[in-house]
C-alpha cells in the first residue's frame, strides 16, 4: 500500500512538474480568442484591440474567432469545453458567463465552475434608440406611445437575456406596454433591423448606435448609468428621464475569461497582459469611441465583482419574466 502511495504521490509530482513547465515555455503558438458574438459590434472591436495588444506583449499573434448564437452559449460552450493549455480565452460580455445561468433553464457549460477569470477590460453604458417614425422624443413619451399600442410594438436585443432583453422586459412589464421581443445574433443584425422599422425600439452600446443617431437615422431617448454620455450629453440618463429603478441603471462589463483548470502561472500572465493591454493608448482610443471606459482589473477584483452582481442579475430576470425553459 505505502508503495502504491508514494508511487502516486510521485505521479502527482511528475504531472504538476509537467504543467509548470509547459507553463513556462508558453506561449509556444498563436492564441484564440473566441468572441461570442458577431462582427461588428463594440465587443468585436474592442476585443481586435485587445487581441493585437495582448500579441505584442505575449509575442504570440492572438487569433480572434467569431463563434455566434444562442446568446453567447455557443462560443461560451466551445470556450468551457476547450483544452485548458492556454491557447483559447474568451473575450465577452457579461452575458453568456453570468446572466445566462437565471435565463436558460439548461446550459450545456457550468458559468460558475467552467470559467477562469482573468479581467475586467471596460464598463459602460448603454444607449435606448426608436426608429425615426416613433413620434416619442422622451422616454415617457415612448412608454405612452407604446401603452396606446399594445401588442403593435416590438423591440430587439442582441439576444435572449442580455441587458437589452431585461430593460426591455421589466420596462414592458411594469409599465403595461405589452412589447413583443425579437432576439438577434448580436448588435449589428438587431440595428439593421431597427434602422429598417422591423422593431421599433432596442437598447444597444453607444458606438454601435453612435453613427445612425449621427445620420438621423435612430434617435436616442436615454442612456444606462450615472452620467451622461459626452457624445450626446443631451440625451438623460434613465433616471433623469423619471424612471429611476435600479433595472433601469446596469453598466455592463467587457471581460476575459479562459478554461477554469488553465495553469495558473498561465492565468498570471494573461491578467498581466491584459491590464496592460487595457491601458494603451490604442485600446483606450477603441473605448472611447464606443462610449466605455478602461477598467484592467485583476482577477480578483473580478472575482470580488462577480459574486457581488449575482444577486442583483438574479433578481431583475426574476422582475423581468425572462425565463427559457
Amino acid at each position: 500500500m505505502r508503495t502504491i502511495k508514494v508511487a502516486l504521490a510521485a505521479f502527482g509530482l511528475m504531472t504538476g512538474l509537467g504543467s509548470l513547465a509547459a507553463a513556462q515555455t508558453w506561449p509556444g503558438k498563436p492564441i484564440t480568442m473566441v468572441l461570442p458574438f458577431p462582427a461588428g459590434g463594440s465587443t468585436d472591436v474592442v476585443g481586435r484591440a485587445m487581441a493585437d495588444e495582448m500579441g505584442k506583449r505575449l509575442g504570440q499573434p492572438v487569433v480572434v474567432e467569431n463563434r455566434a448564437g444562442a446568446s453567447g452559449i455557443v462560443g461560451a460552450s466551445y470556450v468551457a469545453k476547450a483544452p485548458a493549455d492556454g491557447y483559447t480565452m474568451m473575450f465577452t460580455t457579461t452575458l453568456p458567463i453570468m446572466t445566462n445561468q437565471f435565463v436558460y433553464a439548461k446550459l450545456p457549460y457550468d458559468p460558475r465552475k467552467d470559467f477562469a477569470l482573468i479581467s475586467q477590460v471596460a464598463s459602460g453604458q448603454l444607449v435606448l434608440a426608436v426608429h425615426p417614425s416613433v413620434q416619442a422624443k422622451s422616454v415617457k413619451e415612448f412608454v405612452a406611445w407604446a401603452q396606446q399600442n399594445k401588442g403593435k410594438v416590438n423591440y430587439g436585443s442582441w439576444g435572449v437575456g442580455s441587458a437589452a432583453h431585461l430593460m426591455g422586459a421589466f420596462m414592458s412589464n411594469s409599465r403595461g406596454m405589452e412589447m413583443s421581443h425579437i432576439a438577434y445574433k448580436g448588435e449589428a443584425p438587431m440595428l439593421q433591423d431597427l434602422i429598417g422599422g422591423q422593431v421599433q425600439m432596442a437598447i444597444g452600446s453607444y458606438m454601435s448606435i453612435k453613427p445612425y443617431l449621427e445620420s438621423g437615422k435612430l434617435r436616442a431617448l436615454a442612456v444606462t448609468g450615472d452620467r451622461r454620455i459626452d457624445g450626446i450629453a443631451d440625451v438623460p440618463t434613465f433616471q433623469q428621464a423619471g424612471l429611476a429603478e435600479p433595472e433601469f441603471r446596469p453598466v455592463g462589463w467587457l471581460v476575459l475569461v479562459a478554461p477554469a483548470a488553465t495553469p495558473a502561472p498561465v492565468l498570471a500572465r494573461l491578467e498581466k497582459e491584459a491590464i496592460a493591454a487595457a491601458n494603451t493608448t490604442a485600446v483606450k482610443a477603441r473605448l472611447q469611441v464606443a462610449g466605455l471606459e478602461a477598467m484592467g482589473t485583476t482577477s480578483a477584483r473580478f472575482r470580488d465583482d462577480y459574486q457581488t452582481a449575482m444577486p442583483v442579475l438574479e433578481r431583475v430576470v426574476k422582475v423581468s419574466g425572462a425565463r427559457v425553459e
